[in-house]
């Protein structure tokens, strides 16, 4: 029955979008702005939030934690572009700068998605909120013409590199994240669909009725309304009396309505105490002026310390945490297990010794850092971290390296087989053993070199000289 339902509604997916590309249909053409053309292609936005994105809702809050708290934050960001569709289909198109505004809506949703993930990197589902984060910008595609539907498919390529990182962790685990990665990926594959029936070559507006503004926008359909701005602060006078404030703004107000006669409680000066009119007055040494004293130089007052966060190494659940470490030659983890993981975060001049058989290991935001470990069945991940090293002592399948300036490397002779893959690195060393037991360094090469060979691009490593 559920492999029925979905092919019906499929079908009424596909009826739809020959519709809107029959006469008066919703494509790029010119009667594109047909009232009933324009009601079909948010109709047909309706369907993909009812298919695949409620599938992908429905799978985040079945995982729950940070994955549930940023689908949330996407169907509101899918609602709010709805809303804007609405506008589109009963408005014609608004000069640039209201465009902005009625943009904003969908922009600032983009970004606190992507907030979410940042304030969020030592999540055990880092993962899926960075695959995310990573093809959310993909709703802007209502503000890029010609050509909205390329845009998307480089939003969707950027999240494959996290995706791939998902089915690999839970491939033989748990298929609900399987699923998750399908149903999340099959969103931009329909957005793109839909983009290709209704806006080929950018958001179609209506070509009768108003021109769409800021305040005239659709009313929010479903989406919970935006909190509202606070009340302005009160004016606050020296004493922190708001009640004073608004007496002394009172008698600004009744003086400055005087007009000429506001110089009327002014003294006069006789001409004998003017230094203009009195030579002597300008020979007289001037008295020093008590109160606050200028500043002696116009270099700027030095920042206030970064706050400094407490060490932290314990074990949450199956991940060893060890965050915030400074100067701290001597961490050990010892008692592991095989479901564990090690996340290394803002940890500098430290080493980090793991003893025993894990899962996977990250290093993250780290400066100055030594990492030793035995066996890893995963990945050892080193991102977004400065002058690193790494001793393998036992065994691991990857070591991925992204990000990073300065990494070496030091294989044992049962890992000789490690795959090593780097992207937006620099300084890259990996060091292998000799049999009189010393290491060869070999430089990781940073620079390419792509030729077209008639049928296909063909990339290879470029020469480092030493």
């Amino acid at each position: 029955m559920a492999e029925l339902a979905s092919l019906v509604q499929r079908l009424e997916v596909a009826v739809s979008r020959l519709e809107t590309m029959g006469p008066g249909g919703g494509g790029g053409g010119g009667s594109a702005g047909a009232p009933a053309a324009a009601s079909q292609f948010v109709q047909a936005y309706d369907n993909i939030v009812s298919g695949p994105v409620a599938q992908y809702l429905s799978l985040s809050q079945k995982i729950g934690g940070d994955v549930a708290k940023h689908a949330d934050m996407m169907k509101q960001a899918f609602c709010l572009e709805r809303n804007l569709l609405q506008t589109a289909a009963s408005s014609q198109k608004p000069s640039d700068a209201v465009l902005t505004s009625l943009l904003q809506p969908v922009s600032k949703a983009i970004q606190q998605i992507q907030a979410y993930r940042e304030s969020n990197r030592s999540s055990p589902l880092f993962n899926h909120l960075s695959a995310v984060s990573e093809s959310v910008p993909a709703l802007g595609w209502v503000a890029m013409a010609p050509k909205p539907c390329p845009f998307v498919k480089e939003m969707q390529d950027a999240a494959m590199f996290y995706t791939n990182r998902v089915l690999k962790d839970y491939k033989e685990k748990d298929k609900t994240h399987v699923d998750w990665v399908k149903a999340y990926l099959s969103i931009w594959n329909e957005l793109q669909n839909y983009i290709k029936a209704h806006h080929t070559t950018g958001l179609v507006w209506s070509k009768s009725g108003p021109v769409a503004s800021a305040s005239g926008a659709a009313p929010p359909s479903g989406c919970p309304p935006p909190p509202p701005p606070g009340p302005p602060p009160p004016s606050m006078d020296s004493a922190g009396d708001s009640s004073g404030g608004t007496e002394a703004r009172n008698a600004l107000f009744a003086a400055l309505n005087k007009g000429a006669d506001i110089t009327k409680g002014l003294k006069h000066v006789s001409d004998d105490k003017k230094t203009h009119k009195n030579p002597d007055l300008r020979s007289q040494p001037t008295s020093v002026r008590s109160g606050p004293k200028p500043f002696a130089s116009a270099s700027p007052a030095a920042p206030a310390p970064a706050r400094s966060l407490p060490p932290v190494m314990e074990l949450d659940g199956k991940k060893w945490k060890v965050e915030n470490q400074e100067g701290a030659q001597d961490l050990v983890i010892s008692d592991t297990e095989l479901k564990q993981v090690v996340y290394a975060y803002k940890c500098n001049k430290s080493t980090l010794q793991v003893k025993g058989k894990l899962n996977s290991i990250t290093v993250d935001n780290c400066k100055k850092m030594g990492l030793v470990f035995e066996d890893v069945v995963g990945i050892v991940d080193i991102i977004n971290c400065k002058d690193i090293k790494v001793q393998v002592m036992g065994k691991v399948p990857t070591i991925s390296i992204n990000k990073t300036d300065g990494c070496h490397v030091y294989l044992s002779k049962d890992s000789l087989s490690c795959e090593i893959v780097s992207a937006k690195s620099s300084e890259m060393n990996v060091l292998v053993p000799n049999p009189d037991g010393e290491f060869t360094e070999l430089p990781v090469p940073e620079q390419f070199k792509t030729v077209w060979d008639g049928q296909k691009l063909v990339t290879t490593s470029s020469e480092i000289a030493g």
